[in-house]
């Protein structure tokens, strides 16, 4: 449409501000203002606008708007619209139903006439790229799907767009709201999420846009037919669209009318004819330059009134420097304009020019505004700032004083400054060291995993020296070797060029799974894995004696793997089970594990509650508890993430169990007599470890890390409390979760498996030096992403990159004290008066 008629139908880069999540986007779309970052937080639960717009400005003017599609409008604008016919928007995994609804009511809405704005929300494509990547069958299916009702649209109006008819004066606008990424996220700031497109067709025969404003290019296509695209702000949009209705502009808008769009709907030019020397063009020519210098001064002037009510009222506002700069420009185009009303009272030939200097004046009035608010709008208030950091900088201080303190009360010395110490304080401060520097934030993972490998050759180092535990030190070392591999590949998921979107969603599939082989290996290993852990779990259980809950417990978790595996069985190309196809069969099973999982922490809460430990081995029954709890969680993370689950499951095991191993091997090598309770060496490898997971299972630290998809597993229905819950255990679930609640293993194993190495039982003790030690990384990194972030805020990537850092390790920080202080209940429940006990028998 866009070659044929190249002065009625235009294409549009719309290039939009980030974060690019949709409610920004709409927000961003319908007030002119831009995006607040914050907003991300109401993503999956929309409050209503309080903010002058678009939609409001209709109807107040009387505009009549019907709805369709995404119910985000509908939360957004509740009591806005005529008719709407919302559609859930948040089950990522359905890509038909709020399309479907749109296709529905769309084609008899275009022969009704009790609307002035009809907006039709598709979300497929949305839905497609988050589930299956931009480059996949599905999408094309909804490309091509909407592809043809856009024909079928574009031939109702063109019908009914004769004189007189229905459609005389309809424009019709396909846009999107923001783009994707190659795996079809979105969310930051990168080009291809905040690039996306606009088609705006008019149905009448309009002359070309003149070159003075025309920011077209134009190629060639394979046809060699010539096709040219413009470029948009998708902040001009708001004024842009109220003016063509003829609605007052949003209060807070500070775009610009864009002159193509613009003249798209209301063009009744030629410069051509103008140029020959046409003089009826020449009068066209100007009256149409003069009405767009009349929506220019008043699009000026509300921008203006803005920056005046904003300065005014606000805490901070702009400087006194740009106020005057701002007020500078504003004058000098008013006053051009009286200067050029005058000439065109007098008739003047030179009035062609000075419309033109005109609409210059005010385009570098409304782009300075503009620009300014983009790179200012955000108030740094640094004395709050600097307060925060000054807060988190005196917690760590008090942590590390009870850590202290703790030592001293117990009769237990720090270990001085010892090489491990030493070497443990290194890797946390070139860690948070490295969070200054954007490329590293990117590579973080990469970070994490270097600093854990440096960590395992140096443990491989002692091993040799003392020639024990060599083939622990060779297997940890292993692992990270894997871990890298597969936070590269994890990394890989955002990168444009990835291979794997052609492959498989899952990080562990880098070989064509076209090959039968690797196809029966990609759904065996994972089937394999859970059959290991069951196997482990079983052992665990005999050799503890497990008996009353934790024993259930264990079962429960065992009985809950198989169901996995009879799940992704179901899901399977391998085998054909019809029986969970129909219906709601697919749903059964995850939800029973679910129920199965929130029962064992029922019982475990009881038993913590409501029974006391009676268990003379102290380092035994705390394996039992950390046995239980982790193998109770397991069973949900393991099914979030999908077949990738057990592996990293089992490489966790591993990992920690070689920790454990090589714990103190320093101090050993040293010849120490007495081995301290504090090796802060192994809790920094603990918390590397926990890092390495979170890249390595997809993620990574921003919004389009998060796996919307895995919030549906066992669902179809959008429940915000629900989903919230199943996300965030899927993103903080081996990294946070399971990390926090197996930090034990490095106090219970050593003891079962030397029972010499202390003569007095303070694993209590030590488990709680543990958790202290863990919170404290856990809050240095914080407060070093804190620091950074605050000293990066005018960087050209704080949004896109330094704020969702930011925001990950803020919430991190927060779940990791939560988790500690559920672990601390669980573990030392009982606890105390036996650690009380055993010391006075002690003395």
């Amino acid at each position: 449409m866009a070659v044929e008629k190249p002065s009625s139908a235009k294409i549009f880069k719309a290039i939009a501000d980030p974060p690019t999540t949709s409610l920004q986007r709409l927000k961003g779309l319908t007030t002119g203002a831009l995006p607040t970052f914050i907003d991300v937080g109401n993503s999956f639960g929309a409050p209503a606008i309080v903010e002058d717009n678009f939609i409001n400005q209709l109807i107040q003017n009387g505009k009549r708007v019907v709805m369709m599609g995404d119910d985000t409008w509908t939360q957004l604008f509740p009591n806005h619209f005529n008719k709407s016919y919302p559609y859930p928007s948040f089950n990522v995994k359905d890509l038909d139903t709020v399309d479907i609804g749109c296709i529905e009511h769309i084609l008899p809405s275009l022969y009704e006439q009790d609307w002035d704005v009809l907006i039709a929300h598709f979300l497929g494509v949305d839905h497609a790229g988050h589930i299956y990547g931009v480059d996949s069958t599905p999408m094309i299916g909804k490309l091509e799907q909407y592809n043809a009702i856009l024909e079928k649209v574009i031939e109702v109006l063109q019908n009914q767009s004769g004189p007189g008819n229905l459609h005389e004066n309809t424009l019709l606008l396909v846009m999107g709201d923001h783009g994707q990424t190659l795996n079809g996220d979105h969310g930051g700031g990168s080009a291809e999420e905040v690039e996306t497109s606009m088609f705006a067709m008019s149905f009448k025969d309009l002359p070309p846009m003149p070159s003075d404003f025309d920011s077209s290019s134009c190629e060639l296509d394979l046809d060699n037919k010539n096709i040219c695209i413009s470029s948009i702000q998708q902040l001009d949009f708001a004024v842009t669209v109220s003016s063509l209705l003829g609605v007052p502009f949003p209060f807070g808008s500070i775009g610009r009318v864009n002159p193509e769009l613009y003249a798209l709907a209301v063009g009744t030019w030629t410069l051509d004819n103008y140029k020959s020397g046409d003089g009826q063009n020449q009068t066209k020519l100007e009256e149409w330059l003069q009405n767009y210098v009349n929506v220019l001064c008043i699009n000026s002037w509300q921008v203006k009134r803005y920056i005046d009510v904003y300065s005014a009222l606000s805490v901070i506002g702009f400087s006194s420097e740009d106020l005057f700069h701002i007020s500078d420009l504003y004058a000098k185009a008013e006053e051009n304009w009286s200067y050029t009303k005058n000439l065109f009272n007098e008739s003047s030939d030179t009035s062609l020019p000075d419309l033109k200097r005109q609409i210059i004046a005010y385009f570098n009035f409304l782009s300075y505004v503009a620009e300014l608010a983009r790179f200012k709008w955000t108030e740094f208030n640094l004395k709050m700032m600097g307060a925060g950091i000054g807060i988190m900088l005196l917690s760590l201080c008090v942590h590390l004083l009870a850590i202290k303190e703790v030592n001293a009360s117990y009769g237990v010395s720090l270990p001085g400054m010892s090489f491990g110490l030493i070497f443990a304080f290194i890797m946390v401060l070139i860690r948070a060291c490295s969070l200054l520097s954007n490329s590293f934030i990117l590579e973080e993972g990469k970070v994490a995993n270097f600093l854990l490998a440096t960590t395992g050759i140096i443990m491989l180092r002692y091993s040799i020296i003392n020639r024990k535990m060599l083939l622990e030190a060779v297997t940890f070392l292993v692992l990270t070797f894997i871990l890298r591999i597969a936070i590269e590949a994890g990394l890989s998921k955002q990168a444009a060029t990835s291979q794997f979107l052609h492959v498989s969603s899952s990080w562990m599939l880098g070989i064509s799974i076209s090959q039968p082989v690797w196809t029966y290996v990609a759904e065996i290993a994972p089937i394999l894995a859970l059959m290991i852990l069951g196997l482990f779990l079983f052992k665990a259980k005999s050799s503890c004696h497990c008996q009353g809950i934790p024993k259930f417990v264990i079962v429960g978790t065992i009985l809950s793997y198989l169901l996995i595996a009879l799940h992704w069985a179901s899901e399977s190309n391998m085998v054909d089970l019809p029986i969970l196809h129909k219906g709601n069969g697919k749903t059964y099973i995850p939800r029973t594990i679910y129920a199965i999982g929130l029962v064992q922490l029922s019982l475990l809460a009881f038993v913590q509650l409501f029974s006391k430990e009676e268990n003379s081995n102290y380092d035994r029954n705390l394996f039992v508890k950390m046995t239980s709890i982790l193998s109770t969680w397991s069973s949900t993370v393991i099914l979030l993430l999908g077949k990738q689950g057990p592996l990293v499951a089992l490489g966790f095991i591993v990992a920690g169990y070689c920790i454990t191993r090589l714990e103190g091997i320093e101090q050993q090598s040293n010849g120490a007599a007495r081995i301290s309770i504090l090796k802060p060496l192994s809790v920094v490898q603990w918390s590397l470890l926990a890092v390495c997971l979170f890249f390595a299972t997809g993620h990574w630290c921003a919004f389009d890390g998060l796996r919307y998809g895995a919030a549906f597993i066992g669902f179809d229905e959008f429940i915000l409390l629900r989903q919230a819950i199943l996300l965030t255990i899927d993103t903080f679930g081996f990294s946070h979760i399971i990390s926090v609640f197996g930090l034990p293993l490095l106090v219970a194993c050593p003891s079962l498996f030397n029972r010499s190495e202390r003569k007095r039982n303070l694993s209590s003790i030590k488990l709680f030096l543990v958790f202290m030690m863990y919170g404290l990384i856990t809050a240095t990194t914080a407060t070093a992403t804190i620091l950074c972030v605050a000293i990066q805020r005018r960087h050209l990537m704080v949004w896109g990159l330094f704020a969702p850092k930011f925001v990950f390790d803020v919430v991190g920080l927060i779940l990791t004290d939560v988790l500690i202080l559920l672990a601390s209940i669980y573990y030392f429940c009982g606890a105390e008066s036996r650690t009380l006990r055993d010391r006075g028998d002690e003395k």
